[in-house]
């Protein structure tokens, strides 16, 4: 796929408003630099990040306008300093200045990743802990019975897509009983969000990403506020709460790991799990006893997925 000029346009809009984001949170004390009169905006001004980095004005304005093609990787290294921007961030904006360059040829289309079967069997054998593999648009591509039955309001929503598949984003927006499901809501949209963000930067020109985006856009005020923010997130963990329907409220601890299954999609190995001796324990125990007897309540539609590939 070719760099259109409108990808263009908007790479350059992502990269002028993730800048201009990140310059106006820090303060001149932040980076001691001293402060005198009253300042017109939040942040730092641009000449300052400039100084920072050891660059002209010209050019990291030029730099803030989106125009990052062929940036040396030190250069942006020293924004990236000057901003104090966190991996995830820095590595956003790499991605950005990656997908600024022109092509020097025409990118293959890119291809949802058959799981192979040795994947699902390493799920399958996680009794105690709900596993499910994710792509990077945030669709569920595998999972054992335990992540089933603890997000069986997730694959029963009618945010399922066609091909019987649940996506976290599309649940979170888009049904209004996610609010209802994940105690810490606004938390958890927005960590769905920076994932999201961070894979705009890997895949620019991923037709269905952008689709999806679109629609989250168009559908959720919500969606549309947490994606002006340019905040973004790779790496994923910490302690989820969960409302569920069948053994009530539940506190678990989770962990995304990356899983190596093609070099050019990403997919994470997510794994929920309660703390030992605690009642969230029980619980999760009592779902696992209770999705071991309810064998095709939430597995059918994928399945039916993975047959149609």
């Amino acid at each position: 796929m070719n760099h259109r000029p409108a990808d263009r346009a908007g790479n350059r809009d992502d990269i002028r408003d993730f800048l201009a984001g990140r310059r106006g949170r820090i303060t001149p004390e932040q980076v001691g630099l001293p402060t005198s009169g009253r300042r017109r905006v939040p942040g730092l001004r641009r000449e300052e990040v400039a100084v920072l980095a050891g660059v002209s004005i010209e050019w990291y304005t030029r730099l803030e306008k989106g125009h990052i093609s062929g940036v040396s990787e030190d250069v942006l290294d020293a924004v990236a300093r000057a901003l104090q921007l966190d991996e995830d961030e820095r590595t956003y904006l790499f991605d950005l200045a990656r997908a600024a360059r022109p092509a020097r040829r025409t990118a293959p289309r890119r291809k949802d990743v058959e799981i192979p079967p040795s994947v699902q069997w390493l799920l399958d054998s996680m009794t105690m802990s709900a596993a499910f593999v994710r792509n990077g648009r945030l669709d569920v591509v595998a999972a054992n019975a335990l992540a089933r039955a603890l997000h069986a309001p997730m694959f029963d929503s009618d945010t399922v897509d066609q091909h019987g598949r649940a996506n976290f984003a599309r649940y979170h927006f888009l049904d209004p009983g996610s609010e209802h499901f994940f105690v810490d809501w606004e938390a958890g949209a927005r960590a769905t969000v920076a994932l999201l963000r961070a894979e705009a930067g890997r895949e620019p020109h991923d037709r269905t990403l952008r689709e999806l985006i679109g629609e989250l856009s168009t559908l959720s005020p919500e969606f549309r506020t947490m994606w002006a923010t340019h905040d973004v997130r790779i790496r994923h963990g910490g302690t989820k709460r969960l409302q569920h329907p069948e053994v009530g409220r539940l506190e678990l601890t989770y962990r995304s790991l990356d899983l190596p299954l093609s070099d050019r999609a990403v997919h994470d190995l997510t794994l929920y799990t309660a703390e030992p001796g605690t009642d969230d324990e029980d619980r999760l125990r009592l779902l696992a006893s209770w999705a071991a007897t309810q064998p095709g309540r939430t597995t059918g539609a994928l399945e039916r997925h993975q047959e149609s590939d």
